[in-house]
């Protein structure tokens, strides 16, 4: 059982950040690059600069605890010659000195400051800090320009543990007690967030395959507020979607029935969606801003990735092809979807039933480009592209088994939904080849053991007829 805390001194609030930012920065320099979810990695970290600062637990006893968002500073690149510095939310414990157990998260010992002689650390960790955060959501707490808020029809039991959960992944997670489980962001960014935004709107839809929010941070800032944390229920003894797809495919077993659902459970959440959030038609104008966006992605591809030349007219193909049926005409109906939807985003409860979850979409576009309507197809070209890299984690890789399930998800999407992705060729061919050319690219410079996995689908969509593309399949 953890010690109980008092939450919030007499003290607590915003703090002035300079004295504890500089005494906290040449840790923080060495220490954010080899974190996880920090994007900047392979450029130096130049400097800092204090967004906000909140102290909610006072470091005069044995532990203090400091809410930081800082804008951190790196050289420019080619792509990003002006970039501000991306904003990320840090967590600071403070002790006098770290018990073994959390030996893992230290961040390092501070020589000079208001901190100097404590060891400050990454407090998630720590169940007492962690538990800090529950306490301030359960009881609506505001400290500084934090906001713990929630929905009011949904209680929250004090008193519930917390423990971190260690896997890999681009933001953080705390479940407590196997009740709940908070998210919180890393990266943020100032305005409305779709990983809070389109799990109220599900919920207030009735949908049952997204876990409804129970609560959540925001910062107060101007001209907008940041969404910091999102805290749902817990799904008891869920199997993630990827874990549970390569158990089956070490087994030599058959995941073609659990593809299936999973299309009817995405094809129920963008039903969902359109109910509740607004549509729009994409004509000629709106899919040649597409098509030339696929255009440019893959013409910095190209220049990032060599190996792509070669196929680099096949895969602009994709992106003619639905140029052409524009000009022709052809229309599709846009709304809210996932976004970065993969094995990895879906849980699979006990009962046999698909959630899908992380609706942040793709943390490095823009916030404005990720809350845009788009097709939803593009979540399907998603989850094909899931399957494909399951398929492959395997020795000899198993074409089979992702061709069988790529069908079986599309079947089921159909059953749900009452239209096949399939019979939507050339969008589906587009949406694939510009997640597989952005695959090459985020391979090629974080996981290049990987890298034959989306060039693999490179060479096919590069080589796949457009004309027969456009051929409506079952």
């Amino acid at each position: 059982m953890a010690e109980t805390v008092t939450l919030f001194g007499t003290t607590s609030g915003s703090t002035s950040p300079g004295p504890l930012l500089a005494s906290l920065d040449p840790l923080l320099r060495e220490w954010l690059p080899r974190q996880r979810w920090f994007a900047g990695k392979g450029r130096p970290v130049t400097g800092f600069t204090p967004v906000a600062a909140t102290e909610l637990l006072p470091p005069d006893g044995r532990l203090g605890l400091y809410h930081l968002l800082l804008r951190v500073h790196q050289p420019s690149t080619p792509d990003a010659p002006t970039h501000p510095g991306d904003c990320y939310q840090l967590l600071i414990g403070v002790r006098e000195a770290l018990p073994p157990r959390l030996a893992p998260a230290l961040i390092g010992h501070v020589d000079e400051g208001p901190l100097a002689g404590r060891t400050v650390y990454e407090a998630l960790y720590d169940p007492r800090p962690a538990e800090v955060l529950l306490e301030a959501l359960r009881t609506r707490a505001r400290v500084g320009g934090l906001r713990f808020e929630g929905d009011a029809g949904q209680a929250i039991r004090a008193g519930l543990v917390a423990r971190l959960l260690t896997a890999e992944q681009s933001n953080s997670s705390v479940v407590y007690g196997d009740t709940f489980i908070l998210k919180l962001l890393r990266r943020v960014v100032p305005g409305v967030n779709p990983d809070l935004e389109i799990p109220l709107a599900l919920a207030r839809e009735g949908c049952p395959r997204v876990p409804p929010p129970t609560a959540w941070i925001r910062q107060e800032l101007d001209p907008e507020p940041y969404v910091l944390g999102v805290l749902q229920p817990f799904v008891r003894g869920a199997g993630d979607g990827w874990e549970l797809a390569l158990r089956e495919l070490a087994k030599g077993e058959d995941f073609a029935a659990e593809a299936r659902a999973l299309g009817r459970a995405t094809a129920e959440v963008h039903t969902a969606l359109a109910r509740a959030l607004p549509t729009v038609t994409l004509g000629q104008a709106a899919l040649r801003l597409l098509v030339d966006g696929m255009t440019e992605r893959l013409a910095a591809a190209v220049q990032a990735v060599p190996l792509l030349r070669p196929y680099e007219e096949g895969l602009r193909s994709a992106y003619e092809a639905l140029a052409e049926l524009a000009a022709e005409g052809s229309t599709w109906t846009a709304q809210r979807i996932h976004g970065d939807l993969h094995l990895g985003q879906c849980l699979r409860s006990p009962t046999g039933s698909w959630s899908l979850i992380d609706f942040e979409g793709e943390p490095a576009r823009p916030l404005a480009e990720r809350r845009m309507p788009q097709a939803p197809v593009r979540d399907v070209a998603g989850m094909l592209r899931s399957f494909d890299y399951a398929a492959h984690s395997v020795s000899p890789p198993a074409p089979d088994w992702a061709h069988a399930c790529r069908s079986a998800y599309c079947a089921g999407y159909a059953e749900a939904a009452g239209r096949d992705p399939r019979t939507d060729p050339v969008m589906l061919r587009a949406c694939e080849t510009d997640k597989a050319v952005y695959e090459v690219v985020y391979e090629a410079r974080h996981r290049p053991e990987w890298l034959h996995v989306p060039l693999s689908a490179v060479r096919r969509l590069a080589t796949s007829d457009p004309t027969l593309a456009r051929e409506t399949r079952p």
